[in-house]
């Protein structure tokens, strides 16, 4: 927990409260249904939480935002963004029941009130957000056919609406199609751990 202080040093007591609960619940609910491998839950903190928070650090969502977790497993990156934007409203969307699941139950455990969920596949969510946020789930071109329909096109944010995308390693050929269309970031820009080097952030204007 130490290390989301390190880089988000002005959390609410609320807040600090609520990612401190996420290791023993997502701890408990892993032994029982599998969202983050055995032997990475060590690395909550680091893997799946601050990695998620990179989106906080390229973006921060106004009020009111919409926002769509696609893919979201266990509830990454929506269940720690959606701790970090109180005002702003989440759905996290997953084709597996159980993993939506968890994260229902995390989400309901540490009081989220800015979340629902949907155990549904992409292509059948007809609902309009202003972001679409995903974290490793399929190959962009694939991504972009399947959401570009949900993205809205009222504007509340100073970064135009589309698709946050959270990648690792050499993605040439997959932003190929794209152009100057597609921004790419490395994650190292913002963490300075080693996990991060070959990580990036990719944005895509609806």
């Amino acid at each position: 927990m130490s290390i989301i202080n390190t880089y988000f040093p002005s959390l609410s007591a609320n807040q600090q409260v609520q990612f401190d609960a996420l290791f023993d619940l997502y701890s408990d609910w892993n032994a029982k249904i599998n969202v983050i491998s055995r032997k990475d839950i060590d690395n909550l903190y680091l893997h799946h939480v601050l990695h998620s928070l990179a989106i906080a650090k390229y973006i921060r969502f106004q009020p009111q935002t919409s926002v769509m977790d696609v893919g979201t497993g266990g509830g990454f990156p929506g269940v720690p963004l959606a701790i970090f934007f109180p005002e702003v409203n989440f759905l996290l969307l997953d084709s597996i029941g159980k993993k939506v699941r968890v994260a229902r139950e995390v989400s309901q455990a540490i009081g989220l009130q800015n979340v629902e969920f949907a155990h549904s596949r992409m292509e059948d969510e007809k609902r309009k957000f202003d972001f679409v946020v995903s974290r490793a789930v399929m190959p962009l071109p694939d991504l972009v056919r399947i959401v570009r329909k949900n993205i809205s096109s009222d504007q509340k944010n100073a970064l135009p609406n589309g698709i946050i995308c959270l990648k690792g390693g050499d993605l040439t050929t997959e932003l190929s199609p794209f152009k100057n269309k597609a921004e790419s970031f490395p994650l190292s820009k913002y963490f300075a751990e080693p996990f991060f080097e070959t990580k990036k952030l990719v944005y895509l204007a609806g």
